[in-house]
């Protein structure tokens, strides 16, 4: 009689003789039972750990998305969504595996003749192996959330407060243009006081160009820039007040509103000659400048219907508390250069500084030899003549428009507004053509001299077309183009001044606007004279005479590179 041996978990007898063949059975279930489990248990692991990730690149995401602006939630978020499509994929695959095990377990109990398994050694391999790659390509996303850097850049901020600062200046500026017409009414002033009123803002703003430049080389450009738009903001809020004690005061109100803008531009540079690579310094510049064409905008757009509603004194209430907000805003957030800033990053530091001269301790300015250089002379002569028929465009436009196309005062403001916005613009475009220039190796000298030579040619060629223009559309249209082109210059002779002498970048721009501002207040006073006895063409030739002047001057004797160290 045969005896028998009953495989585990089965009610089926084997026989005697088969018993080693049943052991050997019986024991590859068993291994094949354990692997499941083992590969189970490992899935566990693996969702666990990329649960852990997620869950961190989570939190991640979630409290930089609270600090930073939208464009930086962008790049954590959808990493951690990465994340949670490998732990989606992983948890299928422990389901997976589960099921194994439990089809594995089914398949135990039935007879040991029943060879075929629905899980082998070589695919619980296979699996562990698309697990580790799971794992792997989960922990890196996991990793690459948590320690991707912020996309804004500490320098972002100085250029953007700056900008917001020359946007105060222009509206400070233009307010009183609006507002000089009911305060004439009401203080019985002629028309030479109005003219008196309206250049006492220069008298200040002369005195303290070159002044600007050397306290912001010596103080630092955050100090420099502070103290200009906190004076001039409270010198625009006590107008009123000045007024209404005589013309007396507000003349000397006006020329304390000047010497506060004049340090603006001379501080800027300087920022930006410590804050901006090289590389960036083009629209950077256009952008702070393009401030100053959308103050006029909004000041001359804002101001009358303050005016018509609220009385003239609240133009300069509004404007002038405007400013004490930026300064608060600009002393918690500002610094006069990366090295002594105490937010930015190492690596955006280590940039700007491989990036920019280094500022010394040393605070002479060397006089002598800034003024012995050629292009140094190049750049105040082609500011002159730049800014020539910039200012007449600017202060004269209106009357243009009414004395030779009979419009109205109010359609003339309206049309004297389209010009800024198309500076605004095009300033913008031609720093960025300027620097993408620059970065595919154009030297920076052909860089400036081009952009230069279109904002001097470009307004010439358009002011010689208004002596053959008789539409209003053909007229507003000439005067938008040379202004558009004029912008060109924020690329040009603006920008070189950080580029011939960036340590003394301030000085250098608060001497040539000097001869900038000499030339606004030269050209304004001619061209009421020459319309005295001539005509609105022989304004323009004089304009158009210098800006040829100045593109030969310019292409002559500019350059690009550093001359004074």
């Amino acid at each position: 009689m045969q005896s028998t041996t009953w495989a585990l978990g089965s009610r089926t007898p084997l026989m005697h003789g088969g018993a080693h063949e049943g052991s050997s059975l019986l024991r590859s279930r068993l291994e094949r039972l354990w692997s499941a489990r083992s590969l189970n248990s490992r899935h566990t692991t693996v969702s666990q750990r990329i649960h852990r990730s997620a869950t961190t690149a989570n939190r991640q995401s979630s409290r930089y998305s609270w600090k930073v602006l939208g464009a930086r939630r962008k790049t954590l978020h959808p990493c951690r969504d990465i994340v949670f499509h490998q732990h989606d994929r992983c948890v299928s695959a422990s389901s997976a595996a589960q099921e194994g095990q439990s089809q594995e377990e089914e398949d135990a109990t039935k007879l040991a003749s029943q060879t075929g398994s629905s899980l082998g050694s070589g695919s619980a391999s296979a699996a562990q192996d698309a697990a580790d790659e799971t794992v792997a390509h989960a922990e890196d996303a996991a990793q690459q959330a948590v320690s991707t850097p912020s996309r804004w850049k500490r320098r972002w901020t100085i250029i953007a407060l700056c900008f917001i600062a020359f946007m105060l200046c222009n509206m400070d500026r233009v307010n009183m243009s609006i507002a000089i017409l009911p305060m004439a009414q009401q203080y019985g002033w002629d028309t030479a006081t109005i003219g008196i009123v309206q250049s006492s803002f220069f008298w200040g703003y002369l005195l303290t160009q070159v002044l600007g430049g050397v306290w912001a080389d010596k103080f630092g450009g955050k100090r420099v820039l502070s103290f200009g738009v906190i004076w001039w903001s409270m010198a625009t809020a006590l107008t009123p007040l000045a007024a209404s004690l005589g013309l007396p005061v507000l003349l000397v109100m006006r020329a304390c509103m000047g010497v506060g803008e004049g340090v603006a531009m001379p501080a800027m540079n300087n920022l930006l000659s410590r804050w901006v690579p090289v590389g960036e310094r083009s629209r950077s510049l256009a952008l702070v400048y393009s401030g100053m064409y959308s103050g006029s905008i909004m000041g001359l757009a804002l101001s009358p219907h303050m005016v018509s509603r609220l009385q003239w004194p609240s133009v300069f209430y509004v404007f002038g508390f405007i400013g004490i907000f930026w300064f608060l805003a600009w002393e918690k957030n500002a610094s006069s250069s990366p090295a002594v800033d105490n937010k930015i990053s190492k690596e955006e530091r280590d940039y700007i500084t491989s990036q920019t001269i280094k500022q010394r301790e040393d605070t002479k300015v060397p006089w002598k030899l800034i003024l012995s250089k050629r292009p140094v002379w190049a750049l105040i002569l082609s500011h002159f003549c730049h800014n020539w028929g910039t200012f007449i465009l600017l202060t004269w436009m209106p009357t243009y428009y009414n004395q030779v196309l009979g419009l109205d005062l109010m359609k003339s403001g309206i049309y004297s507004v389209l010009p800024w916005i198309t500076m605004a613009i095009a300033a913008n475009i031609g720093g960025w053509v300027a620097d993408a220039m620059v970065q595919k190796g154009v030297s920076v000298t052909k860089v400036r001299k081009i952009m230069q030579s279109i904002g001097f040619l470009g307004p010439a060629f358009f002011l010689t077309q208004l002596s053959k223009v008789t539409s209003v559309g053909g007229a507003v249209a000439c005067m938008m183009a040379c202004q558009g082109l004029d912008a060109c210059s924020q690329s040009g002779l603006y920008s070189n001044h950080q580029d011939i002498a960036p340590r003394y970048s301030g000085v250098l721009l608060g001497m040539s606007n000097t001869a900038g501002v000499l030339a606004g207040v030269l050209g304004t006073a001619a061209t009421g004279m020459i319309l005295q006895t001539g005509t609105w063409d022989d304004v323009w030739r004089v304009a158009i005479g210098l800006y040829l002047v100045g593109t030969v001057i310019w292409n002559l004797f500019s350059t690009g590179e550093q001359i004074i160290d």
